[in-house]
């Protein structure tokens, strides 16, 4: 073996010894956060199944037991600020971390961790629509429910779902953040739900939406600098 090849297998084993520690290191990281996220969500999706009643026609699913399943039945039964606690903890264990990166780490484990709409809500009629509310939408895993069709509540076709977005609302002084949808009309244009408050307004096909991803732990619930 020549001088110059000892010297680049000493260089390149170097590389791989030094780049071992990181991969270690984020694998652990990922580890600790995910034994975190794991129980937690076991303990919201308990709560589930709810059954439905629907009402009107076309029929829609009642938009107050879905809120009261997704914000009472499953996200209640978490403990945020212990949640955020232990995250912030695992944060601090961590050097040359930044905020952004941390809440990266996080937001890729919670998802991670997905329900269907048929594992959460019992429904007799398939043909019903399932409500788009608020509530929904924040609990709603990226991705779902695209290109479903959206009604509204006279069955009016509006167009094709096409994602969630979110803004803050100041309301009665105090901000809080409100889940909406887009959707594709008949010209491929991207619009906006007309209302900000959704209850009944809107629905998607419940025969549609049921084998759909439908609940995960939203990020926004935490608050990592909290001990």
């Amino acid at each position: 073996m020549t001088l110059v090849r000892s010297l680049l297998v000493v260089f390149v084993g170097a590389l791989c010894a030094a780049a071992l520690p990181a991969r270690q290191t984020a694998r652990d990281l990922n580890d600790k956060i995910e034994a975190l996220i794991a129980p937690a969500f076991q303990s919201a999706v308990a709560g589930f199944p709810c059954k439905l009643k629907e009402r009107g026609k076309p029929k829609m699913l009642h938009w107050e037991e879905v809120d009261d399943c997704l914000n009472n039945a499953a996200a209640a039964k978490i403990d945020w600020r212990a949640l955020s606690s232990s995250l912030s903890e695992v944060r601090d264990g961590i050097r040359g971390l930044s905020t952004a990166e941390f809440a990266a780490v996080v937001e890729s484990a919670l998802a991670k961790y997905t329900v269907p709409f048929e594992k959460m809500f019992t429904v007799k009629d398939e043909k019903a629509l399932l409500p788009l509310t608020n509530s929904l939408l924040r609990f709603l895993p990226a991705g779902s429910l695209q290109d479903i069709p959206v009604f509204d509540k006279v069955g009016t076709l509006m167009g094709m779902f096409g994602g969630v977005y979110s803004y803050e609302s100041s309301g009665s002084g105090n901000p809080y953040r409100l889940a909406q949808f887009q959707y594709a009309d008949k010209n491929g244009e991207f619009k906006s739900a007309p209302e900000r408050l959704l209850l009944d307004s809107f629905g998607v096909p419940w025969k549609d939406a049921k084998s759909q991803p439908g609940f995960r732990l939203p990020a926004d619930k935490l608050q990592l600098g909290v001990r």
